[in-house]
């Protein structure tokens, strides 16, 4: 202790801070009787000195250490009461990770026999940092709301078997922004990548004592420190790297971040950083008929054992500072908040006023920043599609479930379909919310990947360990007449048909559009829709692709440029949309086969299956006219199109029929069109001439 010179320091700003002489400590923890700051031997782990902070400023205890450095390694131990039934869980022999470190020196792994008794073994410890800058850094894209098309990946799993990728760098966060990865993103014509979860976690004890691992990482301990398994040296260098090298490339960066729960759990569960500090003000806990607050039994509205409270006011900060953080200092263009109902809770009952959303909309930091909600949570309550403030976008699970309906031949959903195809209005009301709001997607992360959706009728998660009982059960999928793999040539033809349809569906819809990396490579994960615990070529995309798998590829990158050429299929204005100004198409007109408007009545048709709507822009030098045709009967429909001006004809610019993009006929309609069974065709006003 000799070594050190102890002051009183300052509560402000929280976490460990670097100055010209020393290092300023201060952590929120109102009910500690004291706190000692642990110093440990960076590369042994060894405690090599034990700190009572000398100072509390209301509910911060802080203290400055002389001539403390950067890459000093720390963690915390508290003294105070241990009583369950009024939310006092204070041990000193847990070691706490701080909440606002930056760093953490290794990734955190359940240990039972480690967490017995003191569990510094066990625990991660954070490290000191120098403060972060961006000051070198490339200005971010800022990519159009209406030209965005979000890819959402895994940093191991998108980079682990790319044979381009070096080894270093598999798995790695340097390993995303390599020249093969980018290349491919580019081509593609995605605009960002949204990451999953890259904060520092630790998977379920009741996952590691099988074996096996949280993957997907949806089980964080701290919101601030980029987790080490994506980390080669340098966390915060190499984190920033990733994004720089991106944004230099026109690709923006989306965090997929969870602010609903920790690892920590309920009451049975380890304690970790939060709880060792302020449990009682960091979890919502139940209550009692009379009001009363049970503090035994935590509030589980995310289905991990317990809830944060973003309703009190320190946790709000903590969250807020983070987004900031994550945003100004390390760069990323915006946050998808798992199930982000929970953070409209005030503190229990959801509201778009919550203190949450009022607080991130008039933040002058976040002005710019996407946001996108998974609108709903597993409490009470907690389905929310639409109900967030209009500066969101919101995950539409209507649409999801909608589209895979439709496409999968189930009668009786094509007007709904028509209602998501054309952004969910009745979701997302004209005027309210932007036409951009529905997040469309027909497959994530948590479900089947797009090529399983065609193979599989029934869930396989028999490598998870939990006797196939886990995952979503309704799927809307289907085999097409052989459950998995097959060599049936009919079989096949039919499944990349219907994948067709459904990313083409998907580009053709108003929203903002979500893929899912690897489904352009027609990864499997051999049925299984629930793959969170697979660290394994089950969730790694394969980068090795066959003749059928690059003709598919080549199909989604022509249909994501369509979608970006066109303003009116990327963005449509209507004339009494007041959301924003300017209106780019003149008419709307929907058909049946026999080139007759739709009425109302046709629209109720259980049998209905096949329809078209054109898109007629305004007539100006930007001029638009589209015809969208969609038929997902099993059999062929003669179509008889919208009559043109006479030196005018309808140009094919995609029929979903033809398996190779290169292939697809170049030709022009006047009158009549065979329309395959289960397929679309677009179509595009051209001059007869030309």
């Amino acid at each position: 202790m000799s070594n050190y010179q102890i002051l009183a320091g300052a509560p402000h700003p929280l976490g460990a801070t670097l100055s010209g002489s020393g290092c300023n400590f201060a952590v929120h923890c109102p009910n500690a009787d004291a706190v000692e700051l642990c110093l440990f031997d960076s590369i042994t782990e060894k405690q090599v000195a034990a700190i009572s902070l000398p100072a509390k400023t209301g509910k911060i205890w802080h203290g400055f250490i002389d001539g403390l450095q950067a890459g000093q390694l720390y963690g915390y131990r508290l003294q105070g009461d241990n009583n369950a039934s009024v939310g006092l869980v204070f041990d000193s022999q847990k070691l706490l990770i701080d909440p606002y470190a930056k760093v953490l020196n290794r990734a955190l792994v359940w240990d039972a026999k480690k967490y017995q008794g003191d569990s510094q073994e066990m625990v991660s410890k954070a490290v000191v940092t120098e403060a972060s800058g961006n000051l070198d850094a490339p200005s971010k894209p800022n990519v159009p709301l209406d030209q965005t098309i979000l890819y959402e990946a895994h940093v191991k799993g998108l980079t682990q078997l790319h044979p381009d990728v070096p080894d270093k760098y598999k798995g790695k966060f340097l390993g995303v922004c390599q020249p093969a990865i980018i290349e491919h993103l580019k081509s593609l014509g995605v605009t960002a990548v949204q990451l999953m979860p890259v904060f520092a976690f630790m998977p379920e004890p009741f996952i590691t004592n099988k074996g096996l691992t949280n993957y997907w990482g949806y089980n964080p301990v701290n919101y601030f420190c980029p987790d080490p398994r994506y980390v080669i040296n340098d966390a915060i260098g190499e984190f920033k790297t990733m994004v720089h090298t991106l944004h230099q490339a026109g690709i923006e960066v989306i965090l997929d971040v969870v602010f609903n729960h920790t690892a920590e759990g309920g009451i049975e569960g380890p304690t970790l950083s939060f709880k060792g500090f302020d449990n009682i003000s960091c979890y919502l806990f139940e209550r009692n008929d009379y009001g009363a607050i049970d503090y035994q039994k935590y509030v589980n509205n995310s289905g991990c054992g317990n809830s944060v409270n973003t309703a009190f006011p320190y946790v709000l900060k903590m969250v807020m500072d983070s987004l900031r953080y994550w945003f100004s200092d390390m760069g990323v263009d915006g946050f998808r908040f798992d199930l982000a109902a929970s953070l409209g809770r005030d503190p229990y009952e959801f509201s778009s006023l919550a203190g949450f959303f009022r607080t991130i909309r008039q933040d002058p930091t976040l002005i710019g920043c996407k946001l996108i909600a998974e609108p709903w949570d597993i409490g009470y309550g907690g389905y929310r599609l639409g109900q967030f403030p209009s500066n969101w976008l919101e995950c539409n699970d209507k649409y999801r479930d909608t589209v895979r309906a439709f496409w999968r031949g189930d009668k009786g959903h094509t007007s709904d379909f028509a209602t998501r195809l054309f952004g969910s209005r009745d979701v997302f009301p004209k005027e309210n919310r932007s036409i951009l709001t529905s997040v469309n997607n027909v497959t994530y992360h948590d479900g089947f990947t797009l090529q399983d959706l065609v193979s599989y009728a029934e869930r396989h998660n028999e490598a998870n360990l939990e006797q196939n009982r886990d995952g979503h059960g309704h799927n809307l999928s289907a085999n097409y007449g052989v459950e998995g793999p097959t060599s049936d040539s009919q079989v096949i033809q039919l499944r990349e048909r219907q994948k067709r349809n459904l990313f083409a569906t998907l580009m053709l819809s108003q929203g903002t559009p979500h893929v899912l990396g690897g489904d352009e490579l027609s990864r499997t994960q051999n049925g299984n829709n629930n793959a969170y615990c697979q660290d394994n070529e089950i969730n790694w995309i394969h980068w090795d692709i066959d003749t059928t798998q690059q003709k598919f590829l080549r199909f989604c990158q022509a249909v994501i440029a369509l979608r970006k050429s066109s303003s009116i299929l990327s963005n449509l204005n209507f004339k009494d949309d007041h959301y924003s100004t300017g209106c780019n198409v003149e008419e709307i007109h929907w058909y049946r086969p026999d080139g007759e408007r739709k009425l109302d009545g046709d629209w109720q048709d259980y049998n209905n299956q096949a329809f078209a709507v054109e898109l007629k822009g305004p007539d100006n030098e930007y001029h638009e006219h589209w015809l969208l045709v969609f038929n997902t009967s099993e059999h062929d429909v003669r179509f008889h199109l919208p009559e043109l001006y006479k030196e005018a004809a309808w140009k094919i610019m995609l029929d979903t029929r033809y398996d190779d993009w290169d292939k697809q006929p170049d030709v022009k309609i006047k009158h009549l069109y065979l329309q395959g069974s289960q397929s679309i065709s677009v179509f595009k006003c051209s001059n007869s001439t030309n």
